[in-house]
């Protein structure tokens, strides 16, 4: 096998979480009252449109998740059939895909589409003798010659790209309106119209429009990352598209791990809390008011260095460096989760408060209905929708959250990509003249675009399944 498997704790999160958004989706389906919250949020262009740039950045974290370790070829007089060894570097099928941004580096700051390093050095004349000037790339545009035109090479790769782009998103509109003309039994091309018409159930024109955009991106990218470094590179000569695409794994695994760690203990002790009331009331109570009362950063920072020192004097604990980030990007999740529950658990507090006075719950208990099974019946569904608006806005925080421990220096490991690591990185280069600013701007781009998307998806979640404020 030329290839040996690697499953870090983060992975199998990820897979854990990817079935359990399935088994929710298989539940929502059969449950009536959730379908139509969830048709009613697919009405709306905008979060549609949110959904499925989502699901693009879902899709690229799913592929940076499937790790491996590469197999060594045998070396001088060894026997082929000897026990493999593997190398130590753990790459991705991301990586896999993205190999030629991965291995093309630079020996430091090039700007985007540029054919020269972004700063003077000293080198050796034809003629003999030393000059200063701007050295050629190793890499990037260096198939052009003297008198090429940069613009009229960048064209020329470009024109079939819409087409590309044009293509993908008809073979979409083909699927969706053969679903579409099956589930209200008509033609197919009446259900081509009535989706570019926007008169569908949902609002599949959005992402169409999301597709063709999303594909007309990917095929430039294919087309010219080969050839350019589109976004210029960093002040170690990576790639930084290649950085920018390898943080959006590091930004879902924080948004998404984060509230899975923190959801047991937002939503166990607040149910308990309120239907329980009493000392069980008191002491969580006191407990979530104590630990709002200390600064957060300040815990999140002392938590994370003893869990650093910890790291560094265990390194038998790993077996490689990708695990040992890997450990370190985990405990943040848990740090982050374990302080960011308070306000989810007081909502839940109120709302159990007010559900265990109605007359349902109040039937129940009368016809000797368990304490346990009064929470799983008539509690728990009925505070659900809490719980999913909250899961979702707090999605977006989060990724900000690792941007800014990490450019404080408490975030993810060194090692580890990750938007914070790249604003940290960039930010000793904006006071020079010229300024390199394509690393930040990238960053921010991709952040702005990653976050924008959660908070329009979770508006609309959040008037489709608030009964106060549905729309």
């Amino acid at each position: 096998m030329n290839v040996q498997p690697v499953l870090l704790l983060t992975d199998l999160l990820v897979f854990v979480l990817i079935l359990g958004a399935l088994a929710l989706a298989m539940q929502a389906r059969g449950h009536a009252p959730s379908r139509e919250a969830w048709r009613r949020v697919g009405r709306r262009p905008a979060a549609m449109a949110a959904a499925a740039v989502l699901l693009v950045f879902a899709a690229i974290g799913f592929l940076d998740s499937l790790h491996y370790r590469e197999r060594l070829p045998p070396g001088p007089g060894e026997n082929a059939a000897a026990k493999p060894l593997y190398a130590a570097e753990v790459l991705s099928v991301l990586d896999t895909l993205l190999t030629p941004l991965r291995l093309q580096t630079e020996k430091t700051y090039s700007a985007p589409f540029a054919r020269e390093l972004f700063q003077r050095e000293t080198v050796e004349q034809p003629g003999g003798g030393q000059g200063r000037t701007y050295p050629r790339l190793v890499h990037g545009a260096r198939h052009l010659q003297a008198g090429d035109s940069l613009p009229g090479d960048v064209a020329r790769r470009l024109v079939w790209t819409p087409f590309t782009a044009l293509a993908a998103s008809g073979l979409l509109l083909l699927a969706l309106s053969a679903a579409v003309a099956r589930g209200r039994r008509c033609r197919l091309d009446a259900a081509i119209r009535r989706i570019l018409s926007g008169r569908a159930t949902l609002a599949w024109r959005a992402v169409l429009i999301v597709t063709f955009l999303v594909a007309l991106l990917a095929a430039a990218g294919v087309a010219l990352a080969p050839h350019y470094h589109l976004l210029g590179t960093d002040k170690v000569g990576q790639d930084v598209l290649y950085l920018s695409l390898k943080s959006i794994r590091t930004g879902l695994v924080i948004g998404t791990l984060t509230t899975l760690i923190m959801l047991p203990f937002a939503v166990a002790l607040g149910i308990a809390a309120g239907y329980l009331g009493g000392w069980v009331d008191d002491a969580v109570q006191y407990l979530y008011t104590v630990l709002n009362a200390i600064p957060s950063v300040l815990l999140i920072a002392a938590s994370v260095l003893m869990m650093q020192v910890a790291i560094d004097t265990h390194p038998q604990w790993f077996d490689t460096a990708a695990q040992r980030a890997d450990a370190r990007l985990l405990a943040l999740c848990a740090i982050l989760g374990i302080t960011s529950w308070t306000g989810l658990c007081r909502l839940l507090r109120g709302e159990t408060l007010k559900l265990r006075e109605l007359d349902y719950v109040q039937a129940a208990r009368a016809f000797g209905a368990s304490t346990a099974a009064i929470l799983r019946r008539h509690i728990l569904p009925n505070v659900m929708h809490i719980v999913l608006i909250t899961v979702v806005l707090d999605f977006s925080g989060l990724v900000l959250a690792e941007a800014v421990l990490s450019y404080v220096g408490i975030g993810v490991d060194p090692g580890t990509v990750s938007f914070g690591a790249m604003i940290n990185m960039a930010r000793a280069e904006l006071a020079r003249e010229p300024v390199v600013w394509w690393s930040l701007a990238s960053a921010f781009v991709f952040m702005l675009v990653l976050v924008l998307s959660a908070n329009l998806l979770a508006d609309a979640v959040r008037d489709a399944f608030d009964p106060g404020g549905g729309k």
